[in-house]
């Protein structure tokens, strides 16, 4: 097969081997909320719409929804966090393990509230949305025992992802930790980075930044055209010594950049009705097919086609193995 092609065939047998792979995720959880309702008219007391709600539902966020989308493709997924100790956090443990989320290595603690984000959508429009959050530094407890649970995980691991959301448990710290596990296991490592912490991944498998996070990283002004933001990832990727970047680009689809050369994959939606989470479907697809062996363009395609299968859902949603298979069958992919 030469380099920066693929075949259906070749393709089909890494997600047959998704099933049963070991992934390990370090981040911050949340929970989702969502209120939906239709809107007949405007509030007399502000010029705002009036939503009747007809329907509230929840889901694990964040981290969480790595975990979710991994769990949906046969892997055995196992989290390591910290939440608030208070009814959401229990709402997001008891989801994660209804999914199938090893939830043991989640540790509580009383100072912290476990983030919330509310989306109220109407109609398929998201009218506004609201978090709920008391951001607090880990004790010095709870980040030694983290540390030192991420190297005894990490040892049991097919892949490790670090999920940072800014919210606390991605620290220097743990960074360290977990980075210095995964050379030890000698497994890849996945990372969907905040600004603030974009060089401490240097020499990581693999980061999936959006553009603006990819900017905000490298302390760069956004620069218009192509031509700027191609020349931007190839820094990255030769800054930080990383093995490939995918950088993830909304309805234009995605960038792998692979060495000195980078190729744009097109989004393969058919319809897009919400976004919510597929930056989490694609980190947690990037590091399955890398656990099952995936080259980086193998890699990229099958992260792109499963953010195809999940922006076509409402809320934050995943994507199945059946649906993968389904989505290459019908030919929604780029080789």
């Amino acid at each position: 097969m030469k380099r920066g092609s693929t075949s259906d065939r070749r393709l089909l047998s890494l997600i047959d081997r998704f099933p049963g792979k070991r992934i390990l995720v370090l981040g911050d959880l949340m929970l989702d909320h969502f209120i939906r309702g239709s809107v007949r008219r405007i509030s007399p007391e502000a010029p705002v719409p009036v939503v009747a709600v007809s329907e509230e539902t929840h889901a694990p966020g964040g981290a969480g929804n790595v975990c979710s989308n991994l769990s949906s493709l046969g892997a055995k997924v196992s989290v390591l966090s910290v939440v608030g100790r208070d009814p959401a956090a229990e709402r997001l443990l008891s989801d994660l393990r209804d999914r199938g989320v090893e939830v043991s290595g989640v540790r509580e603690e009383a100072s912290l509230t476990t983030t919330q984000k509310v989306r109220v959508v109407a109609e398929h429009q998201q009218v506004v949305r609201y978090d709920r959050e008391t951001p607090g530094r880990l004790s010095h407890r709870t980040l030694s025992a983290l540390c030192l649970e991420i190297g005894r995980r990490a040892r049991e691991s097919d892949a490790l992802i670090i999920s940072d959301y800014g919210k606390g448990i991605v620290t220097p710290a743990t960074i360290a930790a977990a980075l210095r596990a995964a050379r030890r296991a000698s497994i890849p490592v996945v990372v969907d980075p905040k600004p603030e912490h974009f060089k401490t991944y240097t020499g990581v498998d693999c980061m999936t930044p959006n553009t603006q996070e990819a900017w905000a990283g490298m302390r760069s002004i956004p620069a218009p055209g192509e031509e700027a933001l191609l020349a931007l990832g190839r820094r990255i990727r030769r800054k930080l010594r990383l093995r490939f970047l995918l950088l993830t680009r909304g309805e234009k689809g995605m960038t792998l950049f692979e060495g000195s050369a980078s190729r744009t994959i097109p989004t393969v939606a058919r319809e897009v009705f919400d976004v919510t989470g597929a930056g989490d479907t694609v980190t947690g697809v990037t590091a399955l097919a890398l656990a099952c062996g995936a080259a980086p363009f193998e890699t990229a395609v099958l992260s792109n086609l499963a953010a195809g299968v999940v922006v076509g859902k409402l809320g934050t949603a995943v994507a199945t193995v059946q649906e993968l298979r389904r989505a290459l069958r019908e030919g929604r992919h780029s080789s």
